[in-house]
């Protein structure tokens, strides 16, 4: 799968998850009933995977904990927060570059409307799928 088919896939979770439950609720509950809907789905994740930095070709340990990684081509970064920040974006830009994943999704499950809360960051990814 593309990484825009698995983005479908995890929106189309969210939105459901989102409509039974509302905003409101911690990150956590959110991060639980996903991945329950992915294993629904034959996703196949990773959550709370650590991520080692390298610097100068030194590895120094853990450099951040990703929420989700989805088959290895894109990151899910859950908040459950009253506003977006542009410290979030810019956190999940860095993610996908450390990794070289090219898709990320930052959902925020605290906004009313999770269609306006669902922000998508790329790294590099191909012409023809950076529109979709």
């Amino acid at each position: 799968m593309t990484e825009n088919e698995l983005s479908k896939i995890v929106v189309d979770c969210c939105f459901r998850i989102h409509s039974k439950l509302g905003p409101g609720l911690l990150e956590s509950v959110y991060e639980e009933v996903l991945a329950y809907e992915l294993n629904k789905c034959g996703i196949s994740f990773e959550r709370q995977k650590s991520i080692e930095v390298t610097y100068d070709e030194v590895r120094m340990g853990i450099g951040f904990i990703a929420d989700f990684i989805i088959e290895s081509k894109l990151i899910l970064e859950l908040k459950s927060v009253e506003f977006i920040r542009p410290v979030h974006l810019k956190q999940l830009l860095t993610y996908l570059r450390l990794t070289d994943i090219k898709l990320g999704l930052l959902i925020n499950f605290n906004d009313n409307l999770i269609k306006s809360a669902i922000k998508r960051v790329v790294n590099n990814l191909p012409d023809s799928q950076q529109s979709r």
